[in-house]
């Protein structure tokens, strides 16, 4: 079908730069790094010694964020440490999911071999994307985890040999510590994606009711997938500080 549905599980490929690949994904991603910048600056060069309404809302909504890393992790001193982590987590997500929504992102792009390449794509429709993100998240909580506990104290959480059951669940523990990669990429990508898939289908057959209440529905789906993805990260890190249990 020439009009059919068209659903591309990979990024596209614009070009390459010095041999690596420049996909439509990776412009995006860029995107949403300088709008994270421009408005990082742009809201730090106006904050006031005597803060206005909406900087006093903003401090609340933040402070509590960031009162509720410290109570997790049990201290402001750890908090102070993997606070804009967590939270630089939530924005660059939350961005990308509701870029998605902007004119022009899936369709403004060229054809390349008789098939059209859009220029932008959401972010997070790229398993490379939140693969990477997992990875981050990952490689933050075992180097935490050693930092605090030490190398042999955190290790012994997944070798155990002070019992036959205790060393069978530790095997279990560092099995589901690695498929934790797999399983933070996948939870984002299948998400995201499928949404956009329910909207593409939605606007083919129903092109003026359908899509409205599904955009609006995936802005909400957008935050919590952020939500879910930071708050897990911050769980994930205060189980590795945490005292093995033999």
């Amino acid at each position: 079908m020439e009009n059919g549905i068209h659903v591309a599980l990979s990024a596209e490929r614009l070009g390459e730069w010095m041999g690596l690949p420049i996909t439509n994904t990776l412009i995006t991603s860029w995107i949403v790094v300088a709008l994270l910048a421009i408005l990082a600056f742009s809201m730090g060069s106006r904050l006031k010694l005597v803060p206005g309404r909406f900087q006093t809302l903003l401090e609340w909504m933040i402070g509590g964020i960031y009162d509720y890393v410290a109570d997790t992790l049990g201290g402001r001193d750890m908090a102070r440490k993997f606070f804009p982590l967590v939270f630089t987590i939530f924005l660059f997500i939350l961005v990308a999911n509701w870029l998605e929504f902007i004119p022009g992102v899936g369709s403004v792009g060229f054809f390349a071999h008789g098939e059209f390449a859009p220029l932008f794509r959401s972010v997070n429709t790229d398993l490379n994307v939140t693969l990477a993100l997992a990875a981050i998240s990952f490689i933050v909580t075992e180097i935490t985890g050693i930092a605090v506990l030490g190398f042999l104290k955190y290790g012994s959480k997944f070798l155990n040999f002070h019992s036959f059951i205790g060393f069978i669940v530790g095997i279990i523990e560092l099995f589901s510590e690695v498929a934790r990669l797999i399983s933070f990429s996948f939870r984002l990508f299948g998400n995201i994606i499928a949404g956009e898939i329910l909207i593409l289908v939605a606007t083919h057959f129903l092109p003026y009711a359908g899509p409205v209440p599904l955009m609006m529905f995936e802005v909400f789906v957008g935050f919590i997938q952020a939500a879910i993805f930071a708050i897990l990260t911050l769980f994930f890190i205060k189980i590795a500080i945490m005292e093995p249990v033999h």
